[in-house]
């Protein structure tokens, strides 16, 4: 282990954020030169608090199955090379994960039973911005090629992990994308301030150096169809995402100024990398009601900060979770607590236990105020608190409530593909859907979830897929598709 007496002369501490008064008048990312910069001062100390437990529950609370305590030990002896080396030899894109997982795995270490928890998400990102710099982050080409091809549609972190994997298997891998630039959420979902996109440009570049090919701006499904999809290529990687959004039929929702998120973050995201929006739905001089309480909640309150709103309330139906573990949810499960994003501390209202009974319009058919209503869990159930309904202003309503999963109309209907009871595309235990040749990875057949569940089985895809065509493989498997997150 790295310091036997590590945890005990070294309290918990995190990188400091930029202040909000500075931060918040910039797309810049709100550590001040970068996470990675941020922590170095304090980061080999982090690291030190690790026990190298001889039963690593880490391991169980992330899905990748990293090798923590081996990584904690090495940034502790100061060897960054090795670092890096483990840590990739289970995840591909720890800048990404770094930055925006929630860090299952801290709230699954054994110090967090009576102590805080490792900082394992900081040390994991400060090995990766340092490789980076140091340039120990090189392409890794196949020695050979199958002569099989692959196309992986969608180029999220699951869609982005099979191909990598495959291409370093040695086969012929097309990455397709129907929006204009590849990444997926990563590009045009996650806001700049939480992840500017040179981290996730400079890892795609690595992978055109080892042979992936990028197709942007196709729409799989409408100027190219499944059939031809299947005939060209010799395995199909499904990785589109879970991206139908949940809606609110309240009263009033066919008023103007009511958008969903995706709606509305993709526009400022492209704008804040210097790109122009016709018709931009912007959050400027206006009141501003986000419904959800989730992270994408978070994304457009930060981003309607930075664009000049007026005031911002986020909504969430259920009741403000407390600051420590409810006993429901004890270790080393990951608990419902009360947590402040670097959005939280910009600004913002955030109301708890509020359900939206009407959306309230002008003579134009503008949504000008949010009438909602108190709720309680009772039985099992929301029940409204009589008398508590009241009106908020709202200029532009924003849904952040989540998605129900992939769109089904066009690819998943050109190939019949068969649905779960979900409504996710419905796979075996080898991750292959009803259309022999066709696999699916990700939120698009598991529903909705986390990068780091995302970047897991784009991994275990890519093993099934290998196996698939050359009757064996070596790539790791770290996920079942019918593994979930460690619940009480």
């Amino acid at each position: 282990m790295a310091d036997p007496k590590g945890f005990l002369k070294e309290g918990r501490q995190v990188a400091g954020r930029r202040p909000v008064e500075e931060r918040v008048n910039d797309w810049d990312e709100v550590y001040p030169d970068g996470i990675g910069r941020a922590l170095l001062p304090i980061i080999t100390p982090q690291a030190s608090r690790c026990m190298d437990c001889g039963i690593p529950f880490c391991h169980q609370g992330c899905p990748l199955g990293n090798i923590i305590p081996e990584w904690n030990d090495l940034v502790w002896r100061g060897d960054w090379k090795d670092a890096i080396e483990r840590l990739h030899a289970t995840n591909n894109f720890p800048e990404f994960t770094g930055r925006l997982c929630p860090a299952p795995c801290e709230t699954a270490c054994v110090l967090g039973i009576n102590q805080d928890p490792v900082t394992i998400k900081n040390v994991e990102v400060s090995i990766i911005d340092r490789a980076w710099e140091s340039g120990h982050v090189t392409p890794q080409p196949p020695e050979w090629l199958s002569g099989r091809t692959v196309a992986v549609v969608g180029s999220g972190p699951a869609g982005l992990a099979a191909a990598q994997q495959l291409t370093r298997a040695g086969h012929t891998v097309a990455v397709y994308e129907r929006a204009d630039a590849i990444g997926g959420l990563l590009r045009y979902g996650i806001p700049e301030f939480k992840m500017e996109k040179k981290h996730l440009d400079r890892r795609l570049d690595q992978m055109r150096r080892e042979g992936t090919v990028f197709r942007a701006g196709v729409d799989v499904g409408a100027e190219l169809t499944g059939e031809k999809l299947v005939e060209r290529y010799d395995a199909v990687v499904l990785a589109m995402g879970s991206t139908v959004a949940r809606d609110l039929n309240a009263p009033g929702r066919q008023l103007g100024g009511i958008h969903q998120a995706m709606e509305f973050l993709p526009q400022a995201n492209r704008v804040a990398v210097g790109q122009s929006v016709e018709g931009q739905i912007t959050a400027t001089d206006k009141h501003v009601v986000i419904i959800g309480g989730g992270d994408t909640g978070a994304d457009c309150l930060g981003t309607s900060i930075r664009q000049g709103a007026k005031s911002i309330t986020q909504l969430e139906i259920m009741p403000q979770p407390g600051e420590d573990r409810p006993a429901g949810q004890p270790w080393p499960t990951y608990p419902m607590i009360y947590r402040v994003s670097s959005a939280h501390e910009e600004g913002g209202e955030r109301v708890y236990s509020a359900s939206t009974k009407e959306f309230v319009g002008d003579e134009t058919g503008h949504v000008k105020a949010l009438r909602l209503v108190e709720v309680v869990f009772e039985g099992g159930k929301l029940t409204e608190v009589e008398g508590t309904e009241r009106e908020i202003p709202a200029d532009l309503v924003l849904f952040a409530m989540g998605f129900t999963g992939p769109q089904r109309t066009g690819l998943v209907e050109q190939l019949g593909l068969e649905l779960d009871e979900r409504g996710n595309i419905k796979r075996d235990g080898d991750y292959a859907s009803s259309r022999p040749g066709v696999f699916v990875a990700g939120d698009a057949g598991r529903g909705q979830s986390l990068i780091v569940w995302a970047i897991a089985e784009g991994r275990a895809a890519a093993s099934k897929v290998d196996a698939y065509l050359t009757g064996s493989t070596a790539l790791p498997a770290p996920v079942k598709p019918t593994d979930r997150p460690l619940m009480a």
